[in-house]
C-alpha cells in the first residue's frame, strides 16, 4: 500500500459523492426474503453474503457443498455500521461523505411497502447524518411501486429534510426505465425541489450475454460489474435523451456514477446515428432547435469520478466539457482488500488508491484535482 500513502493530499475539504449503507432495518428485510436481493449464511463463511445478482442465484444451492463457490459478496460491518464508515473516512482523509442505500434500493418491495420502507429508511440516514454534522449527507431512496400520490408525496417531504442532497435511483424507474412518460411528474416534482437524481446501475445486462461460463461462476463479478453496469447506465441515459426528457425537465439535474458508464466514450458515436435519422431528427426537433447529447451532458449532467483509470476520467472530463463536473466517489463498501491478514478492511483500500491516483494522473495534483476531489463542493 506504499503507492497510495504517497498519493497527495488535498488542500481543500475532500467529499465522497458515491458511498453505500444498509441500514439495519434493510438488512432484516433481505434476510426474509427467498429471492434476489437476499442475504443468506452459509457453513463455510464467517460473514453472510448479499447476493444480488441473476447470476449468482445457480450458486446458492451449490455453495453449501462448495465454498469456493460462494455467491454475492461479504455483508462485513462496513454495510451498516455507521462507526465503520466515520473510520473509512477518517483511514482515507476523507471530510464529507454523501452516503446512499446500495442497490437495488427498494425497487423490489410491494406497493403497500415501499411509502413506509421509505420514509424508515430516510429516517434512519438522517438520523445518522445529524450525529455527525457537517461530514454526513445522504441522497433519499424513493417508493418507486408506491401508488403515484404516495410517490410524489414522498419527494416534498424528503425535500424538507436538512441533510439530504438528492435522491438515489436505478434504471428501471417504475418499471419500463427512465424514458416512461409517467416519470415526467416525478422528474419535474424532483427538479422544482432542487434534488438532483444519482443514478446508479443494478439490473446488467440479460445473462445471457455473458454466457454459460459467467453464469458458473468461472468469472466472477467482472463481466456484469465492470461491463454490465456502465452499459446499463449509458443505454437508460441514451434512453431519456432520445425520448426528450432533458428538454421536457430542463431543471433536472443528474449525477451519473462509474462516470456515466460508456456514454462519455460513445456520445460522438450516438450523435452520429440520430444526425442520419431524418425521422428522429424531426421528432427531436419538435418545439425547437434540437440539443446535442454533448449539450445535455455539459448542462444536465455530472459524473463521478469512479472509474480507477486516467483513460476513462480523460473521457469524463472531455464529455462533460470541465472537470468542475467531475466529483470524487469510493464505492465504499464495495471493492475491499482481499486476502491478507484478518482486519485489513479497517486499513487502506487500495480501490481507492486507485481512483485517487487516476485522478492524480488524469488532473495533475493542482486545482482541477481539488475540484474533483471536493473542493468545490466543500459547503453543501
Amino acid at each position: 500500500m506504499a503507492e497510495q500513502q504517497q498519493l497527495p493530499k488535498a488542500k481543500a475539504k475532500v467529499a465522497d459523492i458515491h458511498t453505500h449503507m444498509y441500514p439495519p432495518e434493510y438488512v432484516k428485510v433481505l434476510e426474509s426474503r427467498n429471492t434476489i436481493p437476499l442475504v443468506r449464511k452459509f457453513p463455510t463463511a464467517s460473514d453472510p453474503r448479499l447476493v444480488l445478482l441473476e447470476a449468482e442465484v445457480p450458486l446458492l444451492e451449490s455453495a453449501q457443498q462448495d465454498p469456493s463457490l460462494l455467491p454475492g459478496r461479504p455483508l462485513t460491518k462496513h454495510f451498516s455500521s455507521l462507526d465503520q464508515k466515520i473510520h473509512f473516512m477518517d483511514t482515507h482523509s476523507i471530510d464529507i461523505s454523501v452516503i446512499s442505500l446500495a442497490n437495488p434500493w427498494l425497487d423490489f418491495l410491494p406497493s403497500d411497502q415501499a411509502a413506509p420502507s421509505a420514509t424508515s429508511i430516510n429516517s434512519s440516514f438522517s438520523s445518522m447524518c445529524a450525529t455527525h454534522p457537517g461530514r454526513l449527507y445522504f441522497f433519499a431512496a424513493l417508493p418507486l411501486t408506491a401508488p403515484p400520490s404516495d410517490l410524489l408525496a414522498s419527494i416534498t417531504s424528503i425535500a424538507s429534510l436538512p441533510y439530504c442532497r438528492g435522491v438515489i435511483l436505478g434504471t428501471s424507474g417504475l418499471g419500463s426505465g427512465l424514458d416512461d412518460p409517467a416519470l415526467l411528474p416525478i422528474f419535474t416534482a424532483l427538479a422544482e425541489a432542487n434534488l438532483p437524481i444519482f443514478l446508479h446501475p443494478h439490473y446488467g445486462l440479460p445473462n445471457s450475454v455473458f454466457g454459460p461460463r459467467s453464469a458458473a461462476g468461472e468469472y466472477g463479478h467482472v463481466l456484469p460489474l465492470a461491463l454490465g453496469f456502465p452499459m446499463e447506465t449509458t443505454i437508460a441515459v441514451a434512453r431519456m435523451f432520445l425520448a426528450g426528457v432533458f428538454d421536457a425537465v430542463p431543471k433536472l439535474s443528474m449525477i451519473l456514477a462509474h462516470s456515466g458508464g460508456t456514454l462519455p466514450f460513445l456520445a460522438g458515436r450516438i450523435e452520429s446515428c440520430i444526425v442520419h435519422d431524418g425521422a428522429l431528427v424531426k421528432r427531436m426537433k419538435e418545439g425547437g432547435k434540437r440539443r446535442s447529447l454533448w449539450e445535455v451532458l455539459r448542462s444536465q449532467v455530472y459524473l463521478d469520478a469512479v472509474i480507477y483509470g486516467e483513460v476513462g476520467l480523460k473521457a469524463a472530463v472531455e464529455a462533460s466539457g470541465s472537470s468542475d463536473r467531475l466529483m470524487f466517489g469510493t464505492d465504499h463498501p464495495f471493492f475491499p482488500p482481499v486476502g491478507g491478514e484478518k482486519g485489513e478492511e479497517d486499513g487502506e483500500w487500495e480501490s481507492v488508491g486507485l481512483n485517487v491516483k487516476a485522478v492524480v494522473k488524469a488532473m495533475g495534483d493542482g486545482v482541477e484535482y481539488e475540484g474533483v476531489m471536493g473542493g468545490m463542493r466543500s459547503g453543501f
